[in-house]
């Protein structure tokens, strides 16, 4: 009945039910999940294992490539399935659960998790739930809309289960590059010179036997829940697009620019259709998630080729993608996250990383995870892979949220992610700072005048105008540092009253 997506005939005794195949897990296990920023997700096992749990304990460990569609991990949190999540996550019911202290979450940089499992700094994978295509002759799991840590996790699983989703199409197949780096210490180098350059297989090779249980789906991956963009973000792409204008003519990279790589999310996106209307021509993108404004600078013909490794897409485009799949099979490469976002080739071929803070202070110091300095937001994700090692890394933000209450730009960032080593260009709506070659003293009136809101500069200059009088290589009044966040705790409001 399935012989086209299950090639291998003595795999058919392993189809069954995914309230079958949830009876393989044991409570305390860790578990390896498919699935990257909505896409490529287990869509039965997380439901199957939520109605075990309403019977008898099961509390496991949840490591994935990022996050999970289908609310799969607010429901799992909810129902006390999730002891513990790593290395990314955006479900709110997840968050309140983290937040709470109920479930332990582990903020990891994307390319390092399967750098630990393979190390044995994280405890080995129990079972791994992997979405696929199909099922070659040769026992080959061939990936869906993403490849996250599959690979990682169905090398390192004792118990290998898969989902075969009818909804994703077999002309998936092809687009998939499974490559995974050697053991350290006497590793070779990653042989990736190119971001269109395909160095491994196009499925994830596993010993048949280790395959416990086959689950027939049929259900299309969650939309992509990024917003259309506003005046805010198309300011902000404005400033984007003239600032790699300058890099061109100075020379610096050719009008095609060097390989692109944004984060996810509403900014970023609009950010990169923005280049719609730019002059750069045969673009190429080396990141980890491809979303929408992607696939329409391939529509465009600007953007030449892209690899990442997922694919998350709004409803419309995801079925303007899967009805023109032959178009995009030739241009886009999907890969294991380890690769997308390894430090060793992003360096190599010199990314411009765009990716999206929810504060930075004067000096560049960015926070992109945590609301207040203590409550988790989603996570570090792929950012710092990026930023560190990158030939350019740009983040952007609007200058103000909550309506103008909270400043982005703000003294001192109350959760570091990103230090001001990693950033070289900040961008707001209303302007760009560039930070490169700028010391600290340098960088801080650049940040308020090019960066901030109008509203909040008389407070920022004032602030820095005090700490300038207290000395230092990076002036600070430490009594005041965090003092803007704590006005907003009890005022609901970072601006301060007038006089």
């Amino acid at each position: 009945m399935y012989a086209d997506r299950i090639r291998r005939p003595a795999l058919m005794e392993k189809l069954m039910s995914a309230e079958q195949a949830a009876k393989l897990f044991a409570d305390g296990m860790t578990v390896g999940m498919s699935g990257f920023t909505r896409a490529g997700d287990a869509k039965a096992l997380p439901a199957a294992l939520v109605e075990r749990a309403r019977h008898e304990p099961l509390r496991l460990t949840l490591i994935t490539g990022a996050s999970l569609g289908n609310d799969s991990d607010g429901l799992m949190a909810e129902a006390g399935v999730v002891a513990r999540r790593l290395p990314f996550q955006s479900d709110a019911a997840l968050r309140r659960k983290i937040n709470s202290g109920e479930v332990m979450f582990i903020d990891q940089h994307l390319s390092e998790t399967a750098e630990q499992l393979r190390s044995g700094d994280l405890k080995a994978i129990d079972v791994a739930v992997i979405e696929a295509v199909a099922i070659t002759a040769d026992g080959g799991i061939v990936p869906s809309m993403s490849v996250g840590n599959s690979a990682n996790f169905v090398l390192q699983a004792k118990t290998v289960i898969v989902e075969i989703n009818l909804a994703a199409p077999l002309a998936l197949e092809g687009l998939h590059d499974i490559y995974l780096p050697a053991p350290r210490p006497r590793r070779g180098a990653i042989p990736l010179i190119n971001a269109w350059q395909r160095i491994g297989s196009t499925a994830i090779q596993v010993d048949p036997a280790r395959i416990a249980a086959i689950v027939i789906t049929d259900s299309p991956d969650s939309p992509s829940n990024a917003l259309p963009g506003d005046a805010e973000t198309d300011a902000i792409a404005g400033h984007v697009i003239a600032f790699l204008a300058g890099e061109v003519d100075a020379g610096r990279m050719g009008p095609e620019l060097l390989p692109l790589q944004a984060g996810i999310g509403t900014i970023a996106n609009a950010v990169l259709h923005g280049l719609l209307d730019s002059p750069f021509r045969n673009m190429t993108m080396y990141s980890e998630v491809l979303q929408d404004s992607a696939i329409e600078l391939l529509d465009s013909g600007q953007l030449a080729m892209a690899s990442a490794s997922s694919i998350t897409l709004s409803a419309k485009m995801h079925r303007h993608f899967i009805d023109n799949l032959e178009r995009y099979r030739q241009r886009i490469v999907l890969r294991p996250q380890e690769i997308s976002n390894h430090p060793e080739v992003v360096r190599r071929l010199g990314i411009i990383a765009l990716n999206t803070a929810l504060e930075f202070d004067i000096y560049g110091n960015v926070n992109s995870t945590h609301v207040g300095g203590s409550h988790m937001m989603n996570g570090i994700g792929g950012s710092g892979d990026f930023a560190r090692n990158g030939q350019l890394s740009l983040f952007v933000s609007k200058s103000v949220a909550k309506g103008g209450a909270i400043s982005s730009v703000v003294p001192m960032v109350c959760h570091v992610d990103h230090t001001e080593h990693d950033v070289d260009v900040l961008v707001t709506e209303w302007g760009l700072a560039d930070l490169r070659g700028l010391a600290p003293r340098e960088r801080a009136p650049l940040i308020i005048e090019r960066c901030a809101h109008p509203d909040y500069r008389p407070q920022l200059r004032a602030y820095y105008a005090e700490a300038l009088r207290g000395g230092g290589h990076t002036p600070h009044v430490l009594e005041q540092a965090l003092s803007w966040h704590a006005r907003y705790k009890t005022d609901g409001t970072m601006l301060r009253p007038a006089a």
